[in-house]
């Protein structure tokens, strides 16, 4: 069975925080996971990798850059939408 888009974002900031997956909450944010800035940075460039798409987040300046990382359901919310454009 195929993993679904929230399984995927999920175990790769499980990856980053070094928990489980099911230790990773929707509602979590990644500091709450204790992820920081270079943790963030490779959560993107795994996600990008694993989904194949372009994300866009300016690591310079994370609040202005149109990917919503204040949970990690917007995360996966963001991704869908991007997958869901990329399938388009």
């Amino acid at each position: 069975m195929a993993e679904s888009v929230q399984e995927k974002v999920i175990a790769i900031i499980a990856e980053q925080a070094v928990l489980e997956p099911s230790d990773v909450k929707m509602d979590a944010t990644l500091e709450d996971l204790g992820i920081d800035s270079l943790g963030l940075v490779e959560s993107i460039f795994a996600i990008e990798e694993a989904f194949d798409i372009s994300v866009p987040f300016n690591a310079n300046d994370p609040q202005q850059s149109g990917f919503d990382i204040s949970s990690v359901a917007a995360i996966v919310a963001a991704v869908e939408g991007l997958v869901a454009s990329r399938a388009a």
